[in-house]
């Protein structure tokens, strides 16, 4: 596995290199004289994400259970090595990772927005309970893609056929469908969530503003610089062979002085914990080293437009299923792949990083039955349509540009590509996914 010490952070938000740390959000309201929000208009609302540390050449057996595998790509001929959590899917094997779900409470701006409040609605969504992936009600349309609006609610269909049937948490679906080990497949990735005392953090105002969207919404605007480093103190007390979720309601980041430079939805990250026994400097080559995740939930009205519009799929654990997914696939923040770009997230520039919800970020399906927040947005519209909003990932051959695709399951209908891109395959709308990466 490959690290790069946890005190170097980068994210490519808008094509600039940033140095930060990235964080989960949170959105209950309560409180007494709280500050007047920001409005933010809907043509500054972006959503992205970024990643934090990584780890540098280390074995260990103090760390989440995970596998090698390596690809070559024939766009330059490069063999690239990987680490993903779980089994190998070449052993057909199972593997239950323990998730350790920490609620946090945000104080912003006089108002408090409770972790403890999506607990159960994340306990109850497709990420930790069952579904039936074989199909699916409705998936993102492109729209008027770029213009408004755009990556929209749009029919469904057919999603991952061949594990028709079967029950199946959203990380395992997209596992096996990534490595076409669906139907009858012993190939499992499941996660078992842990539910921890909740941490209160309180934002000073000189770190931490509020924000509305066109629709009413007001949700938390903290500087990433700072709320890393209480991701970062948190991590300290975790277990290194579980993943900590650290998880908020309706709290973004913003970078730099400027919180209109928003959104940051949420990270996953990894390295060393200093000071930590073994894993400070010296473990003899069995340091513990810790990967985690912050990710928020988001309130629907935040992002999503009323009745299906625009960022339709942007609401409830879309950022949460960003996370979980990209951990798996890149568990150690270190995993390089061949340059890639995309018009459907530009806010990522150029990138050599295996992290496969960026590309498909605000594209996804509707999943499972959601009753929380349901009702209208503060001003009246509707977002929220009475399902969970998973995002769609990119599969490991779209990065390795790989064609034919003989290692994912294949497409809803035949193509000369054999096997899907991402987890929708043909219901992504962009043609992009329908084919390998490009280059930048």
């Amino acid at each position: 596995m490959h690290f790069v010490g946890p005190s170097r952070l980068s994210a490519r938000i808008g094509g600039l290199a940033v140095a930060a740390v990235a964080a989960l959000v949170a959105s209950s309201v309560s409180a007494s004289a709280s500050a007047s929000p920001i409005v933010l208009d809907d043509s500054q609302l972006q959503a992205s994400t970024i990643t934090v540390g990584g780890a540098s050449p280390l074995n260990t057996t103090q760390t989440v259970q995970h596998w090698f595998g390596q690809t070559l790509d024939p766009h330059n001929g490069i063999t690239y090595g990987y680490n993903m959590v779980g089994a190998d899917p070449s052993t057909n094997g199972s593997a239950t990772i323990q998730a350790d779900i920490t609620p946090l409470i945000v104080n912003v701006g006089g108002l408090t927005f409770n972790g403890n409040d999506v607990v159960a609605p994340t306990l109850a969504s497709p990420q930790f309970a069952s579904n039936d992936y074989g199909s699916t009600p409705f998936a993102t349309a492109a729209g008027a893609f770029p213009k408004a609006p755009f990556k929209i609610q749009g029919p469904g269909g057919v999603l991952s056929q061949d594990d028709a049937g079967n029950l199946l948490q959203l990380q395992d679906a997209t596992m096996r469908a990534q490595f076409n080990k669906t139907g009858s497949s012993t190939f499992h990735l499941l996660l078992h969530p842990n539910v921890l005392p909740a941490v209160t953090i309180d934002v000073p105002s000189s770190q931490g503003v509020l924000l509305t969207t066109g629709r009413g919404v007001t949700g938390a605007d903290i500087n990433v610089a700072w709320w890393v480093t209480r991701i970062q103190r948190l991590i300290t007390s975790a277990d290194p062979t579980h993943l900590p979720i650290y998880l908020t309601n309706n709290v973004y980041l913003h970078i730099g002085p400027n919180p209109l430079n928003c959104c940051i939805i949420g990270f996953h990250g990894a390295g060393l914990v200093p000071g930590r026994g073994a894993g400070s400097t010296h473990g003899n080559g069995n340091q513990e080293v810790q990967t985690y995740a912050w990710a928020s939930w988001v309130q629907p009205g935040f992002y999503a437009r009323a009745n299906g519009g625009t960022d339709w799929a942007l609401q409830d654990i879309h950022a949460l299923s960003h996370e979980i997914a990209e951990w798996a696939d890149d568990p150690f923040v270190n995993n390089r792949v061949e340059p890639w770009l995309t018009p459907t997230a530009p806010q990522y520039g150029c990138t050599n990083l295996l992290e496969t919800g960026d590309p498909v970020v605000a594209i996804g399906f509707a999943k499972g039955t959601n009753t929380f927040e349901q009702g209208p947005n503060p001003n009246g519209t509707q977002s929220a349509d009475g399902f969970y909003h998973p995002e769609d990932e990119a599969y490991l051959p779209w990065f390795m540009r790989t064609a034919p695709n003989t290692i994912s399951e294949p497409t809803q209908s035949a193509s000369t590509n054999v096997g899907r891109y991402t987890l929708m395959g043909d219901l992504n709308p962009f043609p992009g996914f329908r084919a390998p990466a490009t280059g930048c």
